[in-house]
């Protein structure tokens, strides 16, 4: 284990992240809205923690390699959510506790939205916006712009970039080299989201709330600068807008990357994971909306595709922006709508959940097992896309999902024995495992009501929901720390 190389990023990584909190200070020191000596302390222990770790070892030139990239991305996340909480910590609104400030911190970077505050309309403006700052940072941002650095440093990024980059075959590079694919990815996420301030601020939104809401629209992460979500605007452009954006941002960015290229929509109409993906979306939204109709939460069938469409769309992607108070329906809906944050996107997207390749693959390798019920013989092959699909990645993906459901049942036990309602402890694991957000019973609107012990837990979901489990537990096994 190259441990100097690995202190040597931390510190690279901690710089970088440092000038993250200039913004905020600067808003928070024009509008003196209280807030700027937080940002700044947080600054300067930022900076000056990552410069200590980087200047002993900056003449270093050990490489990175598989076991480092793993330990860094896992270790990072944490060390990054502790750093990100000191100025939501310091400020003295809303004044939160250690574990309170953890948690928003770590909400926020992992792109979950699950939030603890209670009265976001009220606080300062520089903490409202550093919110939305924080899950744009994690959705991409720090892991793909220190991927581009690291290179440039004398630290290879090819295994962290591996780490990081989700779905069941991670191998396949946008370009020949590592810091161009990171290069590429960055400017996408980027150019994505300037256009979604843009739409947003067209659509009707301040300045202020359009840049805000483009963050965690393209990060996927739900947190708003109002309490009430988008139902704050009450305005169908605006929910358009966050529709077409959401859509966007679960889609695997190497498609986005192709058809720029390639100026054409080829590359997402060969996608089968992106056809399934569209396909899912379509079909459970007309099932929420007729359900709204029948039931007559909606009164009509504008009102029912407006809410229908979007709180399927929003959570499905596990975005989390509401526009009404989805987890108070009816009947099976919003245990449906939840059941749909588990697929979650697509792979090599800034979404939650198992991703929707893993979902197809399940199913295909479902229905062969039936037609070998009838046929033992046979030999049938798993497909995506006309290519044959090897053993090993079929492996791959039942090994991910079996491990997925036994650390979910494991942290919803270990949320029960602190949750008296088991509805509430249920959806909140769901909601934080797969980085949706919002849950369903006392966390429909907000976590505020989990004890200190269950907010931890949450965190440690959250964190595995970003880092789709295995990540984080191969840190566990005694085979990882063997020469």
């Amino acid at each position: 284990m190259h441990f100097l190389a690995i202190q040597k990023i931390f510190g690279v990584l901690l710089v970088i992240f440092s000038v993250t909190q200039i913004p905020p200070w600067f808003i928070a020191y024009f509008s003196q809205d209280g807030s700027a000596p937080a940002f700044l302390t947080a600054y300067l222990i930022t900076v000056l923690t990552g410069a200590l770790l980087w200047l002993p070892v900056r003449r270093g030139t050990d490489d990175l390699g598989t076991k480092e990239g793993f330990l860094v991305v896992a270790l990072f996340w944490v060390v990054l959510a502790l750093f990100g909480a000191i100025p939501l910590y310091l400020a003295p609104q809303p004044g939160l506790s250690i574990t309170d400030a953890v948690f928003e911190s770590m909400s926020g970077l992992t792109t979950t939205g699950a939030t603890i505050i209670v009265g976001i309309d009220d606080l300062p403006l520089s903490i409202r916006y550093y919110r939305q700052q924080l899950q744009w940072l994690g959705g991409m941002g720090i892991i793909v712009l220190a991927v581009a650095v690291l290179p440039m440093l004398g630290i290879g990024g090819m295994q962290l970039y591996k780490a990081e980059i989700v779905g069941p075959v991670k191998n396949s590079k946008m370009t020949s080299r590592i810091a161009e694919t990171a290069k590429a990815l960055w400017f996408i996420y980027l150019g994505m989201t300037l256009l979604c301030g843009l739409s947003y601020w067209l659509a009707g939104m301040s300045g202020f709330d359009a840049v805000s809401h483009a963050f965690s629209t393209v990060a996927i992460g739900g947190f708003s600068t109002h309490d009430a979500s988008l139902g704050w605007f009450d305005s169908p452009a605006i929910e358009m807008v966050a529709i077409v954006f959401m859509l966007l941002a679960g889609v695997n960015f190497s498609l986005h990357f192709f058809a720029l290229r390639g100026m054409s929509v080829k590359p997402y109409l060969a996608d089968p994971e992106f056809r399934a993906y569209l396909l899912i979306l379509a079909v459970v939204s007309m099932v929420v909306v007729c359900y709204l109709l029948i039931s007559g939460v909606a009164n009509n069938w504008s009102e029912g595709f407006r809410l229908g469409v979007f709180q399927t769309i929003s959570i499905g992607t596990t975005t989390g922006f509401t526009i009404a108070p989805h987890y108070q329906w009816p009947g099976a809906v919003p245990i449906m709508l939840l059941i749909l944050a588990f697929v979650g996107g697509c792979a090599g997207s800034t979404a939650g959940g198992i991703k929707v390749i893993r979902a197809l693959l399940l199913y295909r390798q479902g229905v062969r097992e039936i037609i070998k019920v009838v046929h033992p013989n046979a030999m049938i092959a798993v497909k995506v896309g006309g290519q044959v699909l090897s053993n090993r990645v079929i492996e791959s993906v039942w090994g991910f999902f079996s491990v997925y459901v036994t650390v979910f049942v494991f942290i919803y036990l270990l949320l029960a024995t602190t949750e008296p309602d088991l509805v509430t402890a249920f959806s909140a694991v769901a909601a934080c495992i797969t980085n949706l957000g919002p849950g369903l019973g006392q966390v429909g609107e907000n976590f505020s009501s989990v004890s200190g012990m269950g907010k931890w837990v949450l965190c440690v979901a959250m964190l595995l929901g970003r880092l789709e489990v295995f990540t984080l537990l191969v840190l566990f096994t005694p085979t990882f720390w063997r020469q």
